[in-house]
């Protein structure tokens, strides 16, 4: 049996029930949802995200990536460790807890896993007064914080800013942050899911338990020293975020064509307005609001036509 050549997967994402979900992934970003259950995000890509076109449609990502290896993902990544990012759609109904991600470092040493967790948010729609929390107030000490979570009284040191559609936050490995309610947004970061959980706002799970909290470790590798910034970047075609993980560009084409190149890396283009097509050799794809593509790095240029918006995001 010959191995089929690689070509752009289009992608059927994971869907994950969360406490604090709802409805927007299917009414605003038109993912049909199984159950009535609250759904919360969309791995858009990731090794659970399942190949709906071509030779190898009905294949996993993680399927893909034994048979293919560094053709699939690129010469710098160890194909062992899996997909190296991972790209969400998320919908917060209700606060996430506040929490924090540890380095790369940090993760071998506490978890004995390979990366870290940075990831950045590319807000896609908000509600009136949505917020952010961003950190703890300056001057809030790694003990005055543990005492607060342990004390139930978290909420007094935190910091907060208002969001809007457009924004970014660059949530850098050891920063304190949670999403807030009436937030639809796009996810990109390190595919890690080390999370240490400080506070859950006195809530019970879907399982009506109590979520785990992870004091010790969590106030370990908190940033308490500084706090980040929201960003608003404008353009068609423009720079949302970029750092030594992953980069991603924001294009939008009306009635028009962009011919893009992989460069080597592979490149996920999740489209967030209108239709347009991706075309790569005798591969063209529909790519529709809320739906994503997989470029692998080994294929070359590949052709972007219509009027819409997409998110694309790469290794750097």
């Amino acid at each position: 049996m010959n191995t089929p050549i690689l070509y752009p997967f289009k992608l059927a994402p994971s869907l994950h029930v969360k406490v604090w979900g709802g409805r927007k992934l299917q009414t605003v970003m038109n993912k049909p949802l199984p159950t009535d259950e609250p759904y919360g995000e969309a791995w858009e890509l990731h090794d659970t995200a399942v190949i709906t076109n071509g030779p190898l449609a009905g294949q996993t990502l993680a399927d893909a990536l034994a048979e293919y290896g560094t053709d699939l993902i690129g010469a710098q990544n160890d194909p062992r460790e899996g997909f190296p990012l991972l790209a969400k759609i998320i919908d917060a109904e209700d606060w996430l807890s506040i929490q924090v991600h540890p380095n790369d470092e940090q993760a071998r040493e506490l978890e004995n896993d390979p990366r870290g967790k940075t990831e950045a948010w590319l807000i896609l729609a908000a509600d009136e007064g949505a917020k952010l929390c961003i950190g703890v107030q300056p001057g809030t000490s790694r003990e005055i914080m543990a005492d607060a979570i342990r004390n139930n009284t978290l909420e007094d040191v935190l910091e907060y800013a208002d969001v809007h559609a457009g924004d970014v936050f660059f949530v850098a490995a050891n920063t304190i942050h949670a999403l807030g309610p009436g937030i639809l947004l796009y996810e990109i970061q390190q595919s890690s899911n080390i999370t240490y959980r400080l506070y859950d706002w006195g809530r019970m799970g879907l399982d009506g338990k109590p979520r785990e909290m992870h004091i010790e470790k969590g106030v370990q590798v908190s940033n308490v020293e500084s706090l980040p910034e929201l960003k608003h970047p404008e353009g068609a075609t423009t720079v949302m975020v970029s750092c030594p993980y992953f980069e991603t560009m924001r294009h939008t084409l009306v009635d028009m064509s962009l011919q893009l190149t992989t460069n080597g890396a592979f490149q996920a283009l999740t489209c967030i307005d209108g239709t347009l097509t991706v075309t790569h050799g005798e591969t063209t794809i529909t790519l529709q609001k809320g739906e994503t593509v997989l470029i692998p790095a080994s294929l070359d240029a590949y052709l972007l036509v219509g009027t819409g918006t997409v998110l694309r995001s790469y290794q750097v």
